[in-house]
């Protein structure tokens, strides 16, 4: 799936592949040779490889989780292969795992014993445990999505370092908690507030407990949002451990680095926050479009903020197989960040070159995806590719490919792509 030079084309008179249909890749040429229609081949636009020559990666699983492609062990991450997200609700054994450091001792932690420190630039310093929180201030549920922001982050050329995320680094689940606006009118934010910075529990993968694993924060206004949240509770159960058990931040539309795990204080700060992984590169795109490869100095890098409009297709799962002549139920997810809703998603079976609107239901918050349906009835036996494509309310449609390129390869939201065979 990811951008590819190599020119395209099958010669379709042969039984035997021609050196433009090996130039497509592995999958293209075995059809060919084997007798397998790709009955809209010559639609597919230049620079693109088939879904069919995708892989993917395995290993076994930590307790609680399940079906994971495990992408790095210290620390550990995993994401969800797409079919495996075809719920609402994703379950908290299928929700993907990014961490930068060592997860903390949490065996003995209770309600009473776990503590968060509010303090900065604040009237009144707070510490309080988590029952505290649980008396002292009103429970919300909201359903919310987080994303990577690396999500996608392997189909850019040229490569960039980090986990090679592909379209799973996302997850949408019923959290529950409190406002953090509730929380900072009880402590008194003062005039001098303008960012936040948010620590946890978890170690550096040194082991040098003077080094912070990661520490980012927020704008003072996105921390006051009603839909950002300090959560104690996914899908009606405690937060899996990798996930953040037993507290973590909720800052729905920005990069999921933003919603801190295992939470143990809120820094009211007078300046952007400078903690670990908010300088230099790290989540950061450049301020003007550069060529790929380029090096970008660092005071030309802006912090990502709002995460862009995308899309899932979860079902059917790639590889499937279905009957000729019977419609294919496409179902999937479309969601986007601060600034704006799903307006529509659109799919196509010919790569891009036709495309029919979805059914899309509503959001039962902001911030949480959507589910979408749209029926599809190839016209041949053969190879095909279901494509989704979701547009904004301000007209930002999904692009076919990776949007420009950024040095960490963050924000990637092309469109998703499946393979089906019709037999």
């Amino acid at each position: 799936m990811a951008d590819d030079p190599m020119d395209k084309g099958l010669n379709r008179n042969s039984a035997m592949p021609s050196r433009r249909a090996m130039l497509m890749g592995t999958s293209a040429a075995l059809f060919a040779s084997a007798g397998v229609p790709i009955p809209f081949l010559d639609k597919l636009p230049p620079g693109m490889r088939l879904v069919a020559d995708a892989q993917e990666a395995s290993g076994a699983m930590p307790e609680g989780k399940s079906g994971l492609t495990i992408l790095g062990d210290r620390p550990i991450n995993m994401e969800t292969p797409p079919h495996l997200l075809d719920d609402e609700v994703t379950p908290g054994k299928y929700f993907f795992v990014r961490n930068n450091g060592l997860p903390p001792d949490v065996t003995n932690v209770t309600d009473e014993s776990w503590k968060l420190t509010v303090d900065g630039e604040v009237e009144r310093p707070l510490e309080m445990s988590i029952a505290d929180l649980k008396r002292e201030f009103e429970p919300v549920t909201l359903r919310l999505v987080v994303e990577c922001g690396g999500n996608g982050r392997a189909f850019y050329r040229p490569g960039a370092s980090g986990n090679q995320w592909t379209f799973g680094a996302v997850g949408c689940a019923d959290w529950t908690g409190v406002r953090v606006k509730d929380v900072f009118e009880k402590a008194g934010l003062k005039k001098t507030a303008i960012y936040t910075g948010h620590y946890g529990a978890d170690t550096h993968l040194s082991g040098d407990p003077s080094k912070e694993a990661i520490s980012r924060g927020v704008p003072i206004a996105k921390a006051m949002d009603p839909n950002s949240i300090i959560a104690w509770a996914m899908n009606g159960e405690d937060i899996p451990y990798l996930n953040g058990y037993p507290l973590r931040l909720m800052m729905p539309g920005y990069p999921g680095s933003c919603s801190q795990k295992w939470l143990t204080r809120i820094w009211v700060r007078d300046q952007v926050h400078d903690g670990q992984k908010m300088l230099g590169h790290s989540y950061r795109v450049p301020k003007y479009p550069v060529a790929p490869g380029t090096e970008v100095p660092d005071e030309d890098m802006k912090i990502i903020e709002n995460m862009p409009i995308k899309s899932l297709i979860t079902s059917p799962q790639t590889g499937s197989r279905s009957k000729l002549g019977e419609p294919i139920q496409v179902r999937g997810h479309a969601w986007c960040g601060e600034g704006a809703d799903v307006a529509r998603v659109d799919v196509s079976m010919d790569f891009g070159e036709t495309w029919s609107q979805a059914d899309l239901a509503p959001a039962p918050n902001r911030f949480s995806w959507q589910r979408f349906t749209a029926n599809v009835t190839p016209p041949q036996q053969g190879y095909y590719e279901i494509w989704a494509r979701a547009t904004d309310t301000n007209g930002v449609e999904q692009p076919a490919t990776t949007p420009g390129w950024n040095p960490h390869g963050y924000i990637n939201n092309m469109q998703h792509r499946i393979a089906v065979f019709v037999i």
